[in-house]
């Protein structure tokens, strides 16, 4: 639906027997022509009728009587810390989960950002080392390498996948580069193709950031698996929840013994203290938590690709309004998030501010997802006046890592994304999605009622 196809005009076209022709780049209505042209003339921030008044979404986490019973009954056998219970929850879930996923083990611990940093000690990556990563993420990401002693170098992303660019991955290799942290931001999978080929010729270890990627897959295989190693969060918000928990998988025997040693404060599994390591076991009622709702995992996550996929043919063609763009192989997703990004161009000066409001007023919460990057944070100050930072690296090193803190990639994205959290709407049924596709199309052909608009 371009600057010059409004919903008005889609209905006219209809009217006139010319629907065939006035839609084939663009989204097909939901309700009926009359309907449409009866209810959709004023904007319900206007005092018009809104597309779905007190919209409802399915709750997130999710809880049901067996993910109470199961917590209730460990609660009940005062054997919480997995070290109580030989073969108990936590053990039990790594069996599972390293199961579902096609991998050869999973490591639990109590949270992702500790998940990532357990990996970047375990592969012996620390003072002096460089990790590359992107700057779109939660700063768990981030804190992982800086955890370490390590630096976090930062790799541009694509405009419309959100994921890191391959090239400025590579662009910015240096002698003491070690290994690259990809992200499968929103829970889609990046381009592992070229990130893997890349690896393969510095001879870099990959560790897939897999923290929203649950069961997602990349050419057959699920993210997480595919690298060195890979991370996920069970942080509430996650589409696999417990409050916070996170889990590292890997095909490597050895490197899961590594990590193991290094969550368990440095302690292998023969009580031996072994090397230097924090202490970040899993306890056994998140992992309750965990085994209560995985059952569910795999039914979820096909819910929640198919409402992705629908809405996908929906906005196909909707310039104005475009999803994020999924790399080949790497369709079937986790939807953690699902997003598009706001074309300025289209919405003759309308404001991605004024359309999120309208489109709430409407009874469709959007929202942006991360303010501005993390290459505009104060950390990166921070460690250029770290006498450790200043001592492991040279002042010239720390003057191009500030060079290269222009980011204009991931500068657009933020200014651009809209995001629908999506762990609990994309459960919802047909109607819901259509609801949100219809609330979106009104604000659009009403556009220029919010014009003038102050937010």
């Amino acid at each position: 639906m371009s600057k010059n196809m409004t919903r008005r005009a889609f209905i006219t076209a209809l009217s006139t027997g010319a629907a065939a022709a006035a839609t084939a780049n663009v989204v097909r209505p939901i309700e009926s022509v009359t309907a449409l042209a009866s209810k959709h003339k004023k904007l319900a921030l206007f005092g018009g009728t809104p597309v779905a008044p007190d919209k409802q979404w399915p709750k997130w986490p999710y809880v049901d009587e067996k993910i109470v019973a199961k917590v209730a009954d460990t609660v009940r056998t005062g054997k919480w810390c997995r070290k109580d219970v030989k073969g108990g929850n936590v053990d039990t879930f790594e069996q599972a989960y390293a199961e579902l996923l096609g991998a050869r083990g999973c490591v639990c611990t109590g949270s992702g950002t500790q998940a990532l940093h357990t990996v970047v000690e375990a592969l012996g990556i620390g003072p002096g080392d460089e990790v590359i990563t992107s700057p779109y993420t939660d700063m768990g990401t981030i804190a992982s390498i800086l955890s370490a002693r390590a630096l976090p170098v930062l790799a541009d992303i694509d405009k419309y996948s959100f994921q890191i660019d391959p090239e400025d991955v590579e662009r910015k290799i240096t002698r003491h580069t070690k290994a690259i942290m990809p992200i499968h931001i929103m829970g889609q999978a990046c381009e592992l193709d070229k990130i893997l080929d890349i690896a393969r010729r510095h001879n870099l270890k990959v560790i897939e950031d897999a923290c929203q990627a649950h069961l997602a897959e990349y050419r057959g295989q699920k993210c997480g698996t595919i690298g060195d190693a890979g991370c996920f969060s069970f942080q509430s918000s996650k589409v696999l929840a417990c409050g916070e928990g996170g889990g590292i998988v890997s095909n490597n025997p050895k490197l899961l013994e590594d990590c193991y040693t290094v969550q368990n404060h440095g302690t292998d599994r023969l009580g031996r203290s072994v090397t230097i390591g924090p202490k970040y076991r899993m306890n056994e009622l998140e992992a309750a938590i965990l085994l209560g709702h995985l059952e569910l995992a795999l039914e979820q996550n096909e819910k929640r690709n198919e409402n992705a996929r629908y809405l996908y043919k929906k906005f196909e063609g909707f310039e104005p309004l475009v999803p994020q763009k999924l790399y080949e192989g790497g369709e079937h997703g986790s939807f953690y998030l699902y997003t598009w990004s706001f074309r300025d161009e289209h919405w003759d000066g309308i404001s991605r501010e004024a359309f999120l409001k309208a489109v709430a007023a409407e009874g469709i919460k959007l929202s942006p997802y991360i303010k501005n990057g993390l290459h505009k944070e104060p950390w990166t100050d921070n460690i250029l006046g770290r006498r450790e930072y200043r001592a492991m690296y040279t002042p010239a090193r720390l003057e191009q890592f500030k060079d290269e803190l222009y980011l204009p990639g991931v500068d657009w994205v933020c200014d651009h994304m809209v995001m629908l959290w999506a762990g609990g709407p994309l459960l919802a049924g047909k109607k819901d999605m259509d609801d949100l596709v219809n609330a979106i199309m009104k604000v659009y052909e009403n556009r220029e009622q919010l014009r003038g608009l102050e937010i």
